[in-house]
């Protein structure tokens, strides 16, 4: 009988490993940028073709490897951080297990040249697909360049499942950010299709969050700096009224290790408790120093979640902290209202106890008892209960004293022909709760939501305006700037056509400020509504770009009618209710919204007989 387990060859065991190191493209960027760190580098260069799936490579000026260290870089479980397992537990560097150089060599095309200062030849590698092609003496700087190809050449399914390039290129730029914050002394460049996106040189926190951020938010970051015995927190947290629909800017790092984790993210968001508007979101950006023996990095193949030892204490000293600093730096409001000088209490009664009310009943009164009729009005003055009264005349004179005046908000003086057009004899539109239009039909009664009826509308005349390239723009006299960060710049560049056919105009000509200037916009929008509009299409296309373009423009014209419809509590005009009812039944589907809920409910006759058992 032959033997049925069998060791995988390495090649094989590789393409495995390499299935939870290297997920995309941006997964390499961050082993690789990981390793310059670790290397002591002071100057960090990316260079990146078709984002990653042509070219991937990174450029350090740190300490290089010998011949003998560059040929074994590429074995699995090969690393230079750890020789034991206690060392798992006092890790300062981030690359440890030595299988992600491994892994990457095992679906892509290797170059690596590497080359100390004391040496007179640096030492260079091909690899391809986990197999050393060549490795020869070279002539090159000191430092390390490693050079991944091709990447997924040997696994065309892996590459099938990559996204679209803006889509891929945004996960490099994450990562990029994430290494880039948390090592603001090490200076950074990221190149894209041979144009620079980042050029960050060495600085500090502040000064290195503005460089990736955006000039924008520098006026909008508040100082955290705390010390106990637990931990040691600093860095930043923005303004309330900075808060964004987005979670694109809220960093955590451990000892300069970029991690989620959801329960400190709750501890800042309960430290702005009350502070936020609905649907928003605080940037931060939070720098925790921690013994390693406190917390273990190895439960996550990314390593971007970890395990702390008293995750509690971590929480009450986070909170109590950005607390600290948002009513420290007077962002948290404090109730300090200008008093009335005669609420005070006086001196003489500060300390003296309140009296209690007396309670008197007149224990001789019976209601039984007859009254002379010389009472005329229950409701004048003399009304004691000492006197002889009968309950009817409790209600005597009640319809001589009460005022039916035209304030008074009795349904009972509401004729029912003023519901009624004298002309047509048919029920005209009216307005309900300010959310509902009620108008009649030949079969019975309407309800429509007002802020659905006019989603649906404004979405179909948005999508037909992208297909057919017909949108109407109104120009601006003077043009709308926006300051934003690097990434929502290149967010909107690939929303650009999209956007300009719905009627916005767009000017990127000082993009590289972070300024992006807006000279139309279209005819339905109006222009206090720009801002929201932007940051809701930023929010919104941040987590992922679709690759068709009917799916990009479907999303596009959802976002924009959501955020551009009537307002639900918006009272509205009898002509305006009714040019919403005459276009929403012109619609393709005037019964759902673009999200699928229903717009109007119809009463038939049925139904309504049935509501008053006739």
């Amino acid at each position: 009988m032959n033997d049925s387990i069998k060791l995988l060859p390495d090649h094989v065991a590789n393409q495995i490993a390499a299935g939870e190191v290297v997920q995309r493209p941006a997964s390499v960027v961050k082993e690789l940028l990981e390793n310059a760190i670790d290397a002591e580098s002071t100057t960090i260069t990316l260079v990146v073709k078709d984002s990653g799936k042509t070219l991937i490579q990174v450029t350090d000026d740190g300490k290089a490897m010998t011949t003998t260290d560059a040929r074994m870089a590429f074995e699995r479980h090969a690393t230079s951080k750890i020789s034991s397992a206690d060392d798992l537990f006092n890790l300062h560097t981030k690359g440890f297990r030595g299988e992600a150089l491994a892994s990457i060599a095992a679906v892509s095309h290797v170059q690596l040249k590497t080359k100390r200062e004391e040496d007179e030849t640096g030492t260079q590698i091909l690899i391809e697909g986990s197999e050393v092609q060549a490795q020869d003496p070279c002539v090159c700087p000191s430092g390390t360049s490693i050079a991944i190809k091709n990447l997924f050449y040997n696994i065309p399914a892996r590459r099938n499942f990559l996204k679209s390039d803006q889509v891929e290129q945004r996960h490099i730029n994450d990562e990029f950010q994430r290494v880039a914050l948390a090592h603001p002394d090490v200076a950074f460049k990221l190149v894209h299709n041979n144009n620079e996106l980042f050029r960050l040189p060495k600085n500090n926190s502040r000064q290195r969050i503005v460089g990736v951020m955006g000039k924008k938010i520098n006026e909008n970051l508040v100082p955290i700096q705390e010390e106990t015995e637990l931990l040691k927190i600093k860095g930043f947290v923005t303004k309330p009224s900075y808060a964004k629909r987005s979670r694109g800017e809220q960093f955590f790092f451990v000892n300069n290790r970029f991690i989620k984790n959801a329960y400190l993210h709750h501890a800042i968001t309960q430290a702005f408790d009350g502070l936020l508007k609905p649907k928003t979101h605080p940037s931060y950006f939070i720098y925790l120093d921690i013994d390693p023996k406190r917390i273990d990095i190895n439960i996550h193949p990314t390593k971007t979640e970890i395990k702390f030892e008293d995750e509690y204490g971590i929480y009450a000293i986070l909170r109590s902290a950005v607390k600290h600093s948002l009513g420290q730096f007077n962002v948290a409001p404090v109730l300090d209202f200008d008093r009335d000088k005669s609420l005070d209490t006086d001196y003489h009664t500060e300390k003296s106890n309140a009296k209690l009310p007396k309670v008197e009943v007149d224990r001789n009164f019976n209601p039984f008892q007859e009254q002379p009729q010389s009472q005329p009005n229950a409701f004048k003055k003399n009304s004691h209960r000492g006197q002889d009264t009968t309950w009817e005349t409790l209600y005597s004179g009640l319809t001589d004293d009460v005022d039916f005046s035209e304030d008074s908000h009795f349904e009972s003086k509401i004729q029912p022909d003023e519901l009624f057009d004298d002309t047509a004899h048919q029920l005209q539109t009216f307005q309900l709760m300010r959310k509902y239009i009620v108008s009649s039909l030949s079969s019975g009664l309407i309800l429509v939501n007002q802020h659905l009826a006019h989603e649906r509308i404004l979405y179909e005349q948005f999508l037909s305006q992208i297909t057919q390239e017909a949108g109407h723009s109104q120009q601006l006299m003077f043009p709308l700037s926006l300051e934003l960060s690097p990434k929502e710049i290149s967010l909107l560049k690939s929303l650009k056509e999209s956007l300009e056919l719905t009627g916005f105009i767009f000017d990127f000509s000082k993009s590289e400020d972070g300024i992006v200037n807006i000279k139309g916009i279209p005819s339905m929008l109006i222009e206090s509504q720009i801002y929201e509009v932007i940051d809701e299409l930023i929010a919104d296309f941040k987590a992922d770009i679709p690759d068709s373009g009917f799916d990009r423009n479907n999303r596009l014209s959802m976002i924009m009618a959501k955020n551009m419809a009537i307002a639900n509590g918006k009272l509205l005009k009898a002509e305006e209710q009714q040019d919403i009812i005459n276009t929403l039944f012109s619609c393709k589907e005037p019964s759902v919204s673009p999200t699928n809920q229903p717009i109007f409910v119809h009463l038939g006759e049925n139904a309504i007989e049935k509501i008053f058992n006739t």
